[in-house]
């Protein structure tokens, strides 16, 4: 075996803690070293975690227009509460009526193979119902297009921390899609239903879901349209980007602890801080002594 500092042989025999060529303590030499790099390793890889940590305030509560978007995000999905449509069954010893909103269609599968939904196909070869059941397909397809595009947007402001600008973009463009979807699906239900004949046992009234979704689409879309204008831009601390950068590096064998300095980075206001702390340290341990 070989010394750690100064290369000198020392035979297996010998289980003294210190080299006998310098009189290192071979043990505390060695943990030294690790710690060192450890402290390296730490300070690369703690960087890291602040960017992470720094994105993911800037999507979430980066501001008042970022708090906003996500008020209209949870918005636009509390709007699909509000019924799109809704008909109404009346017969004897029947009184039903199916919504659809999230609510609605929840309670219209209630009961299992007795619930509402399970007997509109029923219905549709019926000549009491037919009309009103078929009235509910068109509305029934625009929720389900627009609550998919909620669910969309909402993936994307919870992922959206690994790329602001690109998740910003997403979701612009699905708002505005959704908004458009919303606007079609009432218009198509208003037009479907002036020609629906209401009768005694069944009938379908317009909601105004579609519309109350459309208004936080087109909110999302603006909002999120302001933001690219005025720039998404996590805040980062002082060298992160470096030490970031550096850590890609040395994960990739590009780059050895052993040949950096310790700190890695340092800025002025970190070296007072730590200048500081030391002398604390230092005068904490003489006030120590004295007592």
């Amino acid at each position: 075996m070989k010394c750690p500092k100064c290369g000198g042989e020392i035979p297996f025999y010998d289980l003294k803690p210190n080299c006998k060529h310098c009189g290192v303590n071979i043990r505390y030499y060695t943990q030294e070293g690790k710690l060192i790099r450890d402290a390296k390793r730490t300070e690369l890889e703690g960087a890291a975690a602040r960017m992470v940590i720094a994105r993911i305030k800037a999507q979430f509560i980066g501001g008042k227009l970022v708090i906003t978007r996500l008020v209209f995000t949870l918005l636009a999905a509390a709007a699909l509460l509000v019924p799109f449509a809704e008909a109404h069954f009346t017969a004897p010893f029947m009184d039903q009526s199916l919504s659809v909103g999230i609510i609605g269609l929840i309670q219209g599968f209630g009961g299992g193979t007795d619930g509402l939904i399970m007997s509109l196909p029923a219905f549709f070869s019926g000549t009491v119902y037919a009309a009103a059941s078929k009235a509910m397909i068109l509305p029934a397809v625009f929720f389900v297009l627009t609550a998919l595009l909620d669910v969309l947007i909402i993936l994307a402001l919870i992922v959206g921390f690994l790329n602001l600008t690109k998740s910003a973009k997403f979701m612009r463009n699905t708002a505005l899609v959704g908004c458009i979807t919303a606007l079609a699906g009432q218009i198509a239900t208003l037009i479907l239903l002036s020609g629906t004949v209401k009768t005694d046992a069944a009938g379908v009234s317009i909601g105004f879901g579609a519309l109350a979704a459309a208004a936080m689409f087109a909110a999302l879309f603006f909002l999120n349209r302001t933001l690219l204008k005025k720039g998404i831009e996590p805040v980062y601390k002082e060298n992160d980007i470096k030490r970031r950068e550096l850590l890609k590096k040395y994960r990739a064998g590009e780059v050895d602890l052993d040949s950096l300095p310790l700190p890695v980075f340092e800025s002025e206001d970190e070296h007072d801080a730590r200048m500081k702390a030391l002398e604390e340290a230092l005068r904490a341990e003489e006030e120590g002594k004295e007592l």
